[in-house]
């Protein structure tokens, strides 16, 4: 979310904070359904307006669901849209890398496991793909931004991979 905010210059901090929060409430409800407005994100979005947070973060996180019906209008609400399945893709295609490492991730990569219906199969690639043509982006270079985005965060993602473990010390350590 803060690369597309630098991109399209807008409020990196609204942004990142929008990117941080739209799920909050997802482990308790996870599930939608006919009563969408007593589940994710619904519930986590009157938390959000109690608490006083911005009116246009809270239409981008309830935008974010399409059984929600909220359109959505601002490049805020468009970009959480577009980022929030492939966030989930890339983190998976970097998990089953042997070093589990983001950094070893390849736009070609990612377009390959989305043609694979069986990989992350939680992830709509309609909507990566919708995610894109809304902020009218081509796909492989929207994927680019999410991607590099994400490898220059790395560590903080949990994705800066692991490297063989030793089981005794080298000669050189003691």
């Amino acid at each position: 979310m803060r690369a597309y905010a630098i991109r399209l210059g807008e409020d990196v901090e609204l942004w990142g904070l929008t990117g941080l929060v739209h799920d909050f409430d997802y482990e308790r409800y996870p599930n939608a359904g006919q009563a969408a407005d007593a589940e994710h994100p619904a519930e986590g979005v009157r938390v959000l307006r109690a608490a006083g947070w911005p009116e246009e973060l809270c239409e981008a996180v309830l935008g974010h669901a399409e059984y929600t019906g909220i359109p959505r209008v601002t490049l805020l609400a468009k970009a959480l849209f577009a980022v929030d399945e492939l966030t989930g893709l890339i983190t998976a295609s970097a998990l089953v890398k042997p070093s589990r490492a983001v950094a070893e991730v390849e736009v070609a990569g990612v377009r390959k496991k989305m043609k694979d219906k069986a990989f992350a199969r939680g992830v709509n690639r309609d909507d990566i793909v919708q995610g894109a043509a809304a902020l009218d982006v081509p796909l492989d270079e929207h994927i680019g931004i999410v991607l590099q985005a994400m490898q220059s965060d790395a560590e903080h993602l949990g994705l800066a991979g692991s490297g063989p473990l030793r089981s005794t010390p080298l000669a050189d350590d003691a």
